[in-house]
């Protein structure tokens, strides 16, 4: 077993540290309904009791980004970023930064007034359809009285988390960006909010719909009285309020049915938020890039994870990772136990078959698809957030000399088109580990489980996600052949050649309370 070594050198100061630990008022586990349709969520069955988080810098970056006129550096990101702890910001004033926009931008970042950057896509589902401004908000989802948020950067990496103790829910990004921190800064100022209007606007469509399907299960009042937690405890009264037994397993099967079909609507917001995040910093970087080109060469990977009851909804872009640790044995941990380590996302980039072949049949006139291991001999990722000059030939003109593609025969060579998943948390899910490519260019999946695993036994109040950046940088320097110290006390920029940017969230799954700090090394 591998014992934790704290990073010590004193030119290596901590910049960033945050926490967080769920408990109700009365300090035992929620007993509220896990509302499969969020008609009104009440306070779900949490499924999470606290994250851990540590980033590492390897890349060497401006402070600030000077995107929109430098309005994401200096007003939108210093009010959403919390560096030293998880802070209260109520609900009336959470997110609501778009305002600081240029007005010739705020058209564009409206949820409902910007054009679709993939009108195909957006259409497959007609309840998807660009509506007007007089859909209301409803009580959903992310809508609470107050929120709990934290963040920062690291290098290159964005990281944040949003935590709701009313509704029980917590919402993770990690947002690796790459030739620069704009885009990543960008997703950080902007992806929650978007994802919360798509979600408000679900909201409000299943509350218009509620009433109809009320009828079609055959009971009268809202549809959180039919679903619980445990399905077999289901109970349908008629309409005069007395129990019908005989409907238990026709209601039970209509409402798994719903809730299926609801989880697929949610997914769709996710990704739908997410096609609008890239019309709206595509649409930014047209407007800019005369003054600066070197905004469409910028991109991100995206991962968001949105556990609400026992859903964990996962969308990544890119290659960065979301990995359940599980057991078979739903009683107990054993020190002698192995987890399982599963992957609930999918790496998009050209070292996967899948993706490369994907990548070559789209594109069967261009003998240069990839070229020595990269896109166009580029870029490694197939899936990403901006990256303009690989998507739009008026981007790629953009750019001068040697750094233009000379033969962009037909783009767009880069999707952002994600990977999504939900995940019905049981007893036997542990934790969930979260990370940037970073993290996983030295250890794979299994090493991850096994060593948040170890040190959780041995350290149940401990920081594991810390725990694992500093393994990295001992397993970084071993490769190197320097010291932990000798490592860390390169400054980031030159320790890219060793390490790159890392961020890692943990999130233990249950209501085993064990308390934790999160951490971020910049």
């Amino acid at each position: 077993m591998m014992h934790a070594q704290t990073i010590t050198d004193p030119g290596e100061e901590i910049k960033i540290s945050f926490g967080y630990n769920f408990t109700d008022d009365s300090g035992e586990e929620s007993d509220g309904i896990d509302n499969c349709h969020g008609i009104k969520l009440h306070r779900a069955n949490n499924s999470f009791s606290c994250l851990s988080g540590a980033a590492l810098s390897g890349n060497a970056t401006l402070a600030n980004t000077n995107i929109c006129n430098g309005l994401f550096g200096a007003e939108i990101l210093p009010a959403l970023d919390s560096p030293t702890s998880f802070r209260r910001i109520p609900s009336s004033q959470s997110f609501s930064r778009l305002d600081l926009l240029s007005s010739s931008l705020q058209s564009n970042l409206s949820i409902l007034s910007c054009s679709p950057s993939s009108p195909s896509a957006l259409h497959d589902d007609e309840s998807f359809s660009w509506r007007s401004t007089s859909a209301p908000r409803s009580e959903g989802f992310l809508n609470a009285t107050e929120f709990k948020i934290a963040g920062g950067a690291a290098g290159e990496d964005r990281v944040q988390a949003v935590c709701s103790e009313e509704n029980g829910s917590l919402f993770c990004g990690i947002y690796d960006g790459f030739n620069g921190r704009d885009a990543a800064d960008f997703l950080a100022g902007t992806l929650y909010e978007t994802i919360g209007n798509y979600l408000n606007l679900l909201d409000w469509e299943m509350e218009q719909e509620s009433g109809k399907l009320s009828d079609r299960l055959g009971f009268c009042g809202t549809l959180h009285d039919a679903v619980q937690d445990d399905r077999s405890s289901i109970k349908v009264k008629d309409t005069s309020g007395n129990i019908n037994q005989g409907s238990y397993v026709d209601c039970s099967a209509k409402v798994e049915k719903s809730c299926d079909s609801f989880k697929k609507k949610v997914l769709k917001s996710l990704e739908l938020a997410l096609l609008q995040a890239e019309n709206d910093f595509l649409h930014m970087v047209e407007q800019e890039m005369d003054d600066r080109p070197d905004l469409v060469s910028i991109g991100c990977c995206v991962l968001v994870v949105f556990l609400h009851g026992k859903n964990m909804y996962v969308l990544n872009l890119g290659d960065s990772r979301a990995v359940l640790a599980t057991h078979s044995d739903v009683v107990s941990i054993s020190k002698d136990e192995v987890l399982q380590a599963v992957q609930l996302t999918v790496s998009h980039n050209v070292e996967d078959e899948s993706e490369r072949t994907r990548l070559l049949k789209d594109h069967p006139d261009d003998p240069s698809t990839i070229v020595a291991g990269k896109v166009k001999g580029r870029l490694k990722v197939t899936r990403a957030l901006g990256v303009g000059y690989l998507k739009k030939k008026t981007m790629n003109d953009a750019l001068m000399g040697i750094l233009r593609i000379r033969n962009l025969i037909s783009p767009p060579y880069v999707s952002v088109q994600p990977h999504m998943t939900v995940h019905e948390i049981s007893n036997s899910d542990q934790f969930v580990v979260l990370g940037s490519d970073g993290l996983f260019d030295f250890f794979s999946n299994d090493e991850v489980v096994k060593l948040v695993h170890s040190y959780i036994l041995c350290h149940p109040s401990g920081d594991p996600a810390k725990y694992l950046v500093e393994q990295l940088v001992m397993r970084a320097a071993d490769c190197a052949g320097f010291s932990m110290e000798e490592l860390m006390s390169i400054p980031a920029g030159r320790r890219r050649k060793y390490h790159d940017d890392i961020t890692v969230i943990v999130i233990n799954l249950g209501m085993n309370k064990r308390t934790s700090k999160a951490s971020t090394y910049q």
